[in-house]
């Protein structure tokens, strides 16, 4: 029973780390990567669509993104999306290409960034814990109904705090990476 939390405890953790990761994908460096766009939803036949599902989005170079919508009629749809998206992106059409170059980061945006990965971070941290309550409280549960002893519950709770130790040591590598990332010229 103890061993099924800590699992439990430790898929959940996993998963606040995974979405750290996609979370710090969207925060964008110098470099172009397609997960920058991920946020944006364009309106398609009626219903927001992902701009994964109406067009395909690649890397020209190490500074430009190239979007080729399936549709022609979606090219203006999805350069205004990418326009009303709080990225700062500014699209550029070619016929039925969209070319979308990344700027510059300045020394104040990349502080910017480097403050919402740290709360990104943070968010993450948060959630690690409430884990970790979560499952020192199923053991407290396990205790009080004499499932288990006393000692049990110590090794348990002790067992928790190294689960969770590992992941908020994990998740500060994650933000070491990203700060360092950010500050690339």
């Amino acid at each position: 029973m103890i061993e099924d939390i800590k699992k439990d405890a430790k898929t959940r953790m996993s998963k606040a780390l995974d979405a750290l990761g996609s979370n710090f994908n969207k925060i964008r460096t110098g470099r172009a990567h397609p997960s920058i766009l991920d946020g944006i939803h364009v309106s398609y036949y009626g219903s927001d669509a992902p701009l994964s599902q109406v067009a395909n989005v690649t890397v020209e170079d190490a500074r430009t993104l190239s979007v080729t919508p399936w549709e022609k009629n979606l090219v203006p749809d999805i350069e205004k999306a990418i326009m009303k998206s709080d990225l700062g992106l500014n699209p550029s059409t070619a016929g039925s290409v969209i070319r979308i170059p990344m700027p510059m980061l300045t020394e104040e945006t990349r502080k910017n960034f480097i403050r919402q990965a740290k709360g990104e971070a943070e968010t993450a941290r948060v959630s690690i814990r409430n884990i970790r309550r979560d499952a020192l409280a199923e053991v407290k549960a396990l205790l009080k109904d004499k499932e288990i002893s006393e000692d049990d519950e110590r090794r348990a709770g002790d067992d928790i705090q190294k689960i969770t130790d590992q992941f908020v040591a994990d998740v500060d590598k994650a933000l070491a990476a990203k700060e360092k990332d950010l500050m690339e010229i």
